[in-house]
């Protein structure tokens, strides 16, 4: 469905104007001329007849209204609306009603009324659409990566856009308008990423990875290596998992709640008491996700070996250590 679009005016139209226009005033009488010094988008009007004047409207501005072509530059590159695409259509009839309203109005003092002009605001909307979407770039948020021998962070990136309702209001004056030069560039718009360098680093403060395969794990403060622990992990059988996981959980001395399980014996699906001989959590533990975390061990000659159901265990002294400089929140990649 077309818009109707209201040219700009060349001067400030009265009030008094708009009121009769838009109060059902009398419509142009036979032979009616138009008043002295009124003009229709610049173009003198005054003491033609509404055929005369309908006619040398067409003739000055229908040509340009419905052939011209209004481009729009934006990075270098020009797309551009012919006004037959958008359907522009001058309507002299009711331009020069304007005129006639304008003269009776204002009784001989000089007076310029607008053109009426209407396009296809879904040729305009179409167009405006095909435009952002060649100049649209999102914005980069930086990223934490991270790997089982280092942490880094990418950079951000600011993305690319345009107000598209303002490019669209401005096309729509661009096409009604006969002397406009048709020429838009638009500003272009740098959203900011939601998150800089600095929030990822911040987020990455502290990270632990563990690496099955040499049984290390290694922290890392600002994205560097700090300290490297030999550790044993999960058996054949019970392998500990791969993946990236945060930690959940720190207890001190914690208590042990027996697996369900074959492996268990005796002691399955009971509670064991924290501190005591027969928990083999010893000192700390750091949870992970399904059970499984790191915890010191009292099996020292274990360490550096595959000897656990799926957690990761520490000497004591080294779980004390690590769980002091790891908060809860902690990123974990075990590889």
């Amino acid at each position: 469905m077309s818009a109707r679009v209201i040219v700009p005016c060349i001067c400030v139209l009265a009030s008094g104007l708009l009121v009769a226009a838009q109060a059902g005033a009398t419509p142009p009488l036979p032979g009616e001329r138009i008043a002295a010094n009124v003009t229709a988008a610049g173009l003198d009007v005054s003491g033609l007849t509404v055929d005369e004047a309908a006619a040398r409207l067409d003739g000055a501005f229908g040509e340009r209204l419905r052939q011209g072509a209004v481009t729009v530059r934006a990075a270098d590159i020009n797309w551009r609306l012919t006004g037959a695409g958008a359907q522009v259509r001058l309507d002299t009839e009711t331009s020069v009603k304007r005129a006639v309203y304008a003269g009776r109005e204002h009784r001989g003092a000089r007076v310029d009324v607008p053109l009426a002009v209407t396009y296809a605001q879904s040729a305009v909307n179409a167009f405006t659409n095909r435009i952002r979407k060649r100049l649209h770039r999102q914005a980069r948020d930086s990223q934490v990566r991270i790997t089982v021998r280092r942490v880094r962070v990418t950079h951000s990136k600011r993305g690319r856009d345009i107000n598209r309702t303002d490019l669209r209001q401005k096309i729509g004056a661009a096409l009604s308008d006969p002397h406009s030069d048709r020429l838009i560039r638009p500003r272009l718009q740098s959203p900011r990423p939601k998150i800089d360098a600095g929030k990822a680093r911040a987020s990455a403060a502290t990270v632990v990875t563990v690496e099955r395969r040499t049984f290390t794990a290694r922290l890392f403060k600002n994205l560097k290596v700090v300290k490297t622990y030999r550790v044993a992990v999960g058996k054949p059988q019970y392998p500990t998992p791969r993946g990236r996981f945060t930690v959940t959980s720190k207890q001190v001395n914690p208590v042990w709640s027996v697996p369900n399980s074959p492996w268990a014996g005796e002691l399955a699906g009971s509670t064991v008491a924290g501190g005591t001989a027969a928990n083999p959590l010893k000192a700390r533990w750091m949870g992970l996700a399904g059970g499984i975390g790191f915890h010191g061990t009292g099996e020292s000659g274990s360490i550096g070996t595959r000897a656990s159901h799926g957690c990761i265990r520490m000497h004591v002294p080294d779980v004390i250590a690590l769980y002091e400089r790891v908060p809860v929140g902690t990123p974990v990649l075990i590889s």
